[in-house]
């Protein structure tokens, strides 16, 4: 028996109702999805999500109310459950060791909104009832130095996954696993679009860690040897992908450039000043070139095809809000 080309592409999409029987996710509306926020209290007032979110993202008090506090409520299950586990374990095994930190990885394409539904998640679950320590951390500091791209001839592949220091990146998430105290994460200038030399953010076990970044859910070639290729994403309890049509991305995209030219690239420190300098029309070509030769390039050979790899899907629609979540069944 086969089947016709157009019906595996009717099916394609994961929540289409001839693949839903099979697929390893639950679907939800918007709307149903918020009906599992219960009792959760909102925490957060309408101007610290306007401090939380991302240029052109517009997510408000709603969106947290309908996504991100249902979001919250299933993460503290999560958190619980993996609490309990490490207990039981640790009274099985005879041992005296230490928690370690509960690590919620974030991906997505560019101009999708991760940054935006990172420091939201971070500020809602530091309030839960318990005060957990929460920290955030994104995947910029681990790119190479424009220096080092510039050498190796990779500046148009800056976000690829060869642009950054995986031996650092798979060192800084061992540590935090491993318990260790003060563990360094190098940081990142979006002004001067650059490592900051000698310049690090100190996380000091943290009761969860988010770990934000475009290809952090990317898998690699496995040796055939046999020997252990540790993942980033083998060191995630959870993960979310954050996911849009492709046309929305590229528009988000080429919108936020265009606000940018007119905001923090006018800084003359900006590594985009020039861009602030030229014509309206010859900006908008630029960020229509940087879509198509790298960040689409990008999105289609590394990022979307991780996106079943995520333990929650929020696919969201044209006003850049939530319209469906997918959670991956137990």
């Amino acid at each position: 028996m086969t089947i016709a080309a157009k019906d595996i592409e009717a099916a394609d999409l994961p929540d289409h109702p001839e693949k839903r029987d099979y697929s390893p996710y639950h679907f939800f509306t918007a709307e149903e999805w918020s009906r599992f926020r219960a009792d959760t209290p909102m925490t957060l007032t309408a101007d610290e999500v306007q401090r939380l979110r991302s240029l052109n993202d517009p997510v408000d008090l709603r969106e947290v109310r309908q996504i991100y506090l249902s979001l919250s409520r299933l993460l503290s299950t999560h958190v619980e459950s993996s609490q309990m586990l490490f207990e039981q374990r640790k009274r099985f095994l005879s041992m005296s060791e230490t928690k370690t930190p509960f690590v919620i990885g974030i991906a997505g394409s560019v101009a999708v909104g991760k940054s935006t539904t990172a420091r939201i998640l971070a500020q809602l679950l530091s309030r839960w009832p318990s005060s957990p320590k929460v920290d955030l951390v994104t995947t910029d500091g681990f790119l190479y130095p424009n220096a080092v791209l510039q050498r190796e001839n990779m500046m148009d592949r800056k976000g690829f996954p060869e642009s950054y220091d995986v031996g650092a990146l798979l060192r800084f998430l061992s540590a935090i696993k491993a318990g260790q105290p003060n563990v360094r994460a190098p940081s990142y200038s979006h002004l001067t679009y650059d490592v900051l030399p000698d310049q690090f953010t100190v996380i000091d076990r943290p009761d969860i860690l988010i770990f934000e970044g475009i290809n952090v859910l990317q898998s690699r070639n496995l040796p055939a040897d046999g020997k252990i290729v540790p993942m980033v994403s083998d060191f995630f309890d959870f993960s979310i992908y954050i996911d849009a049509e492709e046309s929305l991305i590229h528009s988000w995209y080429v919108n936020r450039f265009m606000r940018l030219r007119e905001t923090a690239f006018k800084n003359p420190e900006s590594y985009f000043h020039r861009y602030a300098t030229i014509s309206e029309d010859a900006a908008r070509a630029i960020a229509e070139g940087l879509w198509h030769n790298i960040n689409l390039k990008n999105l289609h050979q590394n990022i979307l095809p991780t996106r079943p790899r995520a333990d929650l899907i929020l696919q969201k629609g044209p006003n850049h809000l939530t319209e469906k979540v997918a959670l991956r069944k137990l």
